[in-house]
Formats: structure tokens, sequence, C-alpha cells
């Protein structure tokens, strides 16, 4: 027996070689489901859907999950971003309504949805709660109160002369949603690759132990990293009222479970099984493009929640069984 487990095992199936080959799972099931779609999705690769599938299912997912790495990243995870995102909403919506510009009304926004990140930083920071269970009291009090703002959770309209446009400004013929996804994810990505504060937050989430007894700032590392995160959510919360004209109460928990699957998509597209801004962009855009093609092919609301509970799933098996050929 024992002769059998020291054998040497084939090169390519064992170590980095294993790992390298089951890297390549991931962007051979992407292409694949591409390829699929493209075949028998009708209209998938028409300009307008494509377009569509950016603008109105990318974009807000996307900020979104680029929050959510960092909770991530950090060893955590944030329940309440759809509370930031709405409590963003609610007050951007509200300030138009009585008058307020653009000026006022997306600072007013942004404020509004960050303090739901404040509240969970003192919960986390200050009070030693679990991310999980702070950001589930949140989630629980910001839907209360939301429904006692909007009388039971009635949607609250933007009134036709101050409807803002942001979701179809372009400069410099891009779409500025798209921008805003594009300098939210430069930001975010260079601070967690390149930062001093990245570098301790990925200590902080892969290595706690280490980062206890190296004397690591924890609490405010912490806090910073759900602030950012409550800050990522509130942007969304500009652009959505911005795209349908209205607030609708509780609609960024929407965004929950698909955040957290892109992040996890992101971490088995990356060489070293971590998390990482590129990497949840991509796993956002493999969500959005399986959902997108699952509807053209004349799939439900519900089947299409199946398959992405398969999907994230099979990333995460892929994840573990990445994890145990490194460990060999």
């Amino acid at each position: 027996m024992s002769d059998s487990l020291s054998a040497p095992q084939p090169a390519g199936l064992t170590g980095l070689s294993g790992r390298a080959l089951l890297r390549l799972v991931m962007p051979t099931l992407f292409a694949a489901v591409l390829l699929f779609f493209a075949l028998k999705a009708p209209g998938f690769l028409t300009v307008g859907n494509l377009s569509s599938l950016l603008l109105n299912n990318f974009v807000l997912l996307a900020i979104v999950a680029i929050g959510m790495t960092y909770a991530i990243a950090a060893g955590g995870i944030d329940l309440s971003v759809g509370t930031a995102l709405d409590f963003s909403a609610l007050t951007f919506v509200l300030l138009l309504n009585a008058g307020f510009g653009l000026y006022v009304a997306i600072p007013g926004g942004l404020l509004a949805g960050s303090l739901a990140g404040l509240f969970n930083a003192g919960l986390i920071a200050g009070l030693r709660i679990s991310p999980f269970l702070a950001t589930l009291g949140t989630l629980f009090i910001g839907s209360s109160v939301q429904k006692l703002l909007s009388e039971g959770g009635q949607p609250i309209y933007l009134e036709a002369q101050v409807r803002s446009g942001l979701a179809t400004e372009r400069m410099l013929g891009v779409p500025l949603p798209l921008l805003l996804v594009a300098l939210l994810a430069l930001v975010y990505g260079v601070v967690l690759a390149r930062g001093r504060l990245g570098r301790e937050i990925i200590v902080l989430g892969s290595q706690p132990l280490v980062a206890r007894y190296s004397g690591l700032a924890q609490r405010r590392i912490a806090a910073l990293v759900f602030i950012a995160s409550a800050f990522a959510s509130a942007l969304a919360g500009i652009l959505l009222p911005a795209t349908v004209n209205a607030y609708a109460p509780m609609s960024g928990n929407a965004f929950l479970m698909n955040a957290i699957g892109a992040v996890f998509i992101g971490a088995t597209l990356s060489l070293h099984n971590r998390v990482n801004v590129p990497g949840t962009l991509l796993g956002v855009l493999f969500l959005n493009v399986t959902a997108n093609g699952l509807l053209l092919i004349g799939w439900n609301f519900f089947w299409q929640q199946v398959a992405t509970g398969v999907l994230i799933l099979s990333v995460l098996l892929f994840s573990f069984a990445s994890r145990r050929l490194g460990a060999g």
C-alpha cells in the first residue's frame, strides 16, 4: 500500500498542472454557453439585445458585486447591499421630487446608502458582531424602515418634470452607467490588488490568525470594507431610479444572491482562487448572459433562477476541487 501511495502520478494530473487544467473548465464553459445561445437563442447576438444586456442588466449588478468583492475578500459577507441600494434610491427620488437638483440628490443618495455601511461598521468593528449577523440585522431593519416610509411598500415615482436622465447620458459616446462601472472597477480593483489596504483585506480574509498576531488594525479594516461595500451599492441606488423613474421598496434585495455568486465565479477564474474585481465583472457577465439566453429560448424566471443556482453550485465545486489539488 505504501508503494502505491508513493508511486509517481502522471504528469499534468496533479499539482500545478492539475490546477491549470481545472482552471480551463470555467473559461471553456463560458465559451460553450456563448456558442450555445448564439446558435439557439433568437436575437442573442443582435446589437439591441447585447446593448440591453449591458445597460439594463450588467451595470447595476456589476456595481453591487464590486462592493461585495471587498466584503468577501475580508472573510465576511454583506447581506445588506440591497438596503444600502434602496436607501440611496429612496433619498435620491425624494430629493428630486422635492425640487432639489442632481447636485443635491446625488450626494444625498450616496450618503444615505453609505450610512447602512457605517451602521454595519459600528456593529462589526465596534460591537464585534459577526459580519453575517450584523448585515442580516441591517437587512431586516432596512426592510422595515422602507415599509414604514413608503406606506407598506408602495413605489414612489419620479415626477415627470424632474426625471434625471442619468441612465441615458453619454460621455465621449459611451453610456454614463458603463463609465461609472469602469471607474468604480478601476479604483476598487487597484486598491484591492495593489494598495496597502487591499493587502490587509486579503490577509484578514485568508489568514485571520496572521492578521491578529501581526498587529493589523482588524476593526479599522472591517469598518472600511463595509463602508466601501455600501458606497458601491449606493451608487447603484442612484442609477436604478434613473433607469426606471421610480423607487420600489426592497428592490435592492434582488441583487444580493447574484452579487455573491458573481464574486465566487470570479474567484474560481483567478489563478490563486482569490476574489478579485476583474473576475467579479466576468462573473456578472456570465450570470447575465446565462439569464438573457435562457429568457430568449423561452425559459421562465423561476427556471432561470434554478439554472443560476446550479451554476453557482458548480462553481463552488470547481473551487473546492482546485483547492484540493493545490493542497495535494
